[in-house]
């Protein structure tokens, strides 16, 4: 599995010029989409079910190391996921650092947020059913969301549905990693990724409030997480940590440790019998946070 080649300014702008261009990916025709901006590189993506359609929600955040992607990339899993369940999937268009560090994308996360608690009753979701997601990057902007919403006191999320998160800027700062190859995601583009995130170098004592979830001190009252990570990726260490830390501040956190998985392997491998049953924990999980 290739690396994505992200050193330099400009091959990030080429990466999100090539995706920019790309179609809108085809959905199963029993999901509608309905794609809503909040303003330049900021918006949502709706997947609702044509039939059937329960009061619970799933509010995902697409990957892509702070610098890249886009929430398309996520179209086709999430209208699957939308039919399977029959719930309403809104999936996040952030702002993307270096051009837009923090707290950027995570002020868009929190407004789609905002957004789904104030189109609940027209959509008919119930906002105590709510389950806020995401992977590699959007799974650390989706524990940083969780973190916010706890901090506004309002309805919480009924749960965390992590895939790969990426939590802790302190991994990018170790150079004893660089020189290990980890598949789709190494450590010199995680150092770009956190740096252009922060807008500054990564593992300094400081770090704004809420960017990095895994330094957060205090993560009693948050909602119940499951976290899934392999056991040869770049996050795994700081994975396992955070749902240990989160156990032992007596969160509800289930964690699926998946044995030779690189970074993602769920998107890039998700033919293979590893993914399926990988895929299906995760979904069950997710069912019965919702309610569905």
């Amino acid at each position: 599995m290739p690396n994505f080649p992200i050193g330099k300014p400009w091959q990030i702008k080429l990466i999100n010029k090539m995706m920019s261009l790309a179609p809108d990916p085809k959905i199963n025709d029993l999901v509608n989409r309905e794609i809503i901006s909040f303003g330049p590189g900021s918006g949502v993506r709706v997947f609702t079910p044509k039939n059937d359609v329960s009061e619970a929600a799933l509010l995902f955040i697409h990957g892509g190391g702070m610098v890249i992607g886009s929430a398309s990339q996520d179209d086709q899993r999430l209208a699957d996921l939308a039919a399977e369940l029959g719930i309403t999937v809104v999936s996040v268009e952030y702002r993307l650092a270096p051009e837009n560090p923090f707290p950027a994308p995570l002020d868009d996360c929190f407004a789609a947020w905002q957004w789904l608690g104030s189109e609940a009753q027209t959509r008919k979701i119930n906002p105590a059913r709510v389950v806020i997601g995401g992977q590699s990057a959007g799974g650390g902007l989706a524990a940083s969301l969780a973190l916010k919403i706890r901090e506004q006191k309002g309805v919480q999320p009924a749960g965390q549905w992590l895939f790969c998160p990426m939590l802790d800027d302190r991994t990018a700062a170790n150079r004893e990693l660089d020189g290990v190859n980890h598949f789709v995601w190494h450590n010199k583009s995680n150092l770009v990724g956190w740096g252009s995130y922060l807008s500054q170098a990564p593992g300094l004592e400081e770090t704004p409030k809420h960017a990095v979830p895994a330094r957060e001190t205090n993560l009693a009252g948050l909602p119940p997480a499951w976290i899934g990570v392999g056991d040869v990726e770049l996050f795994y260490a700081e994975d396992v940590a955070y749902a240990k830390a989160l156990q032992d501040a007596g969160v509800d956190c289930q964690l699926n440790v998946v044995e030779g998985g690189p970074h993602a392997f769920e998107t890039f491998a998700a033919d293979t019998p590893t993914a399926k049953v990988y895929l299906k924990d995760a979904t069950s999980w997710l069912k019965e946070k919702l309610g569905v």
